[in-house]
């Protein structure tokens, strides 16, 4: 799975994704993918790197708050839409050793387990997402990558 995930590229991919039916997920942000946007970005979405891992039948405790960002899916590749997400999150579950962990995360990393503990729900992000801000990735890339989420609706409502 860290392979499939790896050459798609992703941070994050569900077995449900992949046609397996088991509540198991693996996660990885690498440094390199972060370096690939300005650092006042990953600031705002405070992204940092996360070491690759495993999450096995995870139960999902948000703990904040909501915040917007962009966000894409690698079972819907070519589109984004801004989806509101908790701040920070807490994951009790297994690791890969069957060992029990909980897991404490901020940020992006709390976008990322929460979009892929969705995914063994059934859940997906266009599921979560307000429709009006949904659009194929090369408008988005083009227009909108530059501009926060808040500003984005903002001027959806004019």
């Amino acid at each position: 799975m860290f392979e499939t995930m790896r050459a798609a590229p992703g941070v994050g991919l569900a077995a449900p994704q992949i046609g397996m039916p088991l509540q198991l997920a693996v996660i990885e942000d690498r440094q390199e993918y972060i370096d690939k946007i300005p650092p006042e970005h990953s600031a705002a979405r405070l992204r940092s790197a996360v070491s690759p891992h495993v999450i096995v039948n995870p139960r999902l405790t948000l703990e904040t708050p909501t915040i917007e960002f962009f966000e894409g899916c690698l079972s819907l590749p070519g589109f984004t839409a801004i989806v509101p997400r908790a701040l920070a999150v807490r994951v009790d579950c297994l690791n890969e050793r069957a060992e029990p962990v909980t897991i404490r995360a901020r940020g992006w990393y709390a976008r990322i387990l929460q979009h892929e503990i969705d995914h063994l729900h059934g859940t997906l992000y266009i599921d979560r997402m307000l429709t009006r801000s949904f659009m194929g990735r090369e408008n988005f890339e083009r227009y909108w990558k530059n501009v926060p989420a808040d500003e984005f609706k903002r001027l959806l409502d004019e």
